[in-house]
């Protein structure tokens, strides 16, 4: 490749990665076209974006940048997986895909979330976080969860006090209708 390619394609990453923040790092080496098409819409779906690149233009790519970190001491081929509703999410559809029979060849080589080197073992365990989604359903449901509690309690009197009227109701307007029934079947017998 010539040098002035190669500027053309440093180039090309730092403006493509210039907003990401965090990154996996995968190796799909193995996977056939088919897999690879296949693999690139699924992830594609749910918003995140693979780009197989080089080694050393990935490096200097992303020097001075909060991803450099992610390619200190990388070999071999990689390919650079971002984007997501948030890096756990990320992690999960990673290890997702990597545990499925038609990618067995995909293999994760490590990312950095927060400007922090994880390896694929710590991915691993990352992707058994709640994502963000379901942090804000569990706080949600830990702010609604005493205001759902002191309303059961404040209606709770009113509804029983409301159901007591209503029996003691339905008695009164029973009790002169079996006193009429009952004075007209006297009156009739007489």
């Amino acid at each position: 490749m010539s040098k002035y390619v190669k500027e053309l394609v440093t180039d090309y990453l730092r403006q493509t990665l210039c907003d990401v923040e965090d990154v996996v790092l995968v190796n799909v080496i193995g996977l056939d076209a088919n897999s690879n098409n296949r693999l690139r819409g699924e992830l594609a779906q749910k918003n995140i974006e693979l780009l197989v690149v080089k080694n050393s233009l990935a490096r200097r790519a992303t020097e001075g940048t909060p991803l450099s970190p992610a390619f200190e001491g990388v070999e071999g081929s990689l390919a650079i997986v971002w984007g997501g509703d948030d890096f756990v999410s990320l992690a999960k559809e990673v290890v997702r895909l990597a545990g499925e029979k038609q990618y067995e060849k995909l293999q994760s080589r490590g990312s950095l979330m927060d400007g922090e080197r994880i390896t694929a073992e710590r991915l691993t365990e990352v992707s058994k976080w709640p994502s963000r989604q379901e942090q804000l359903a569990l706080l949600l449901g830990q702010i609604l969860s005493p205001g759902a509690t002191l309303a059961g309690q404040l209606t709770a009197a009113g509804g029983a006090l409301a159901s007591q009227i209503q029996q003691q109701g339905e008695g009164e307007a029973e009790g002169p209708a079996d006193d009429g029934a009952a004075a007209d079947g006297d009156a009739a017998e007489g």
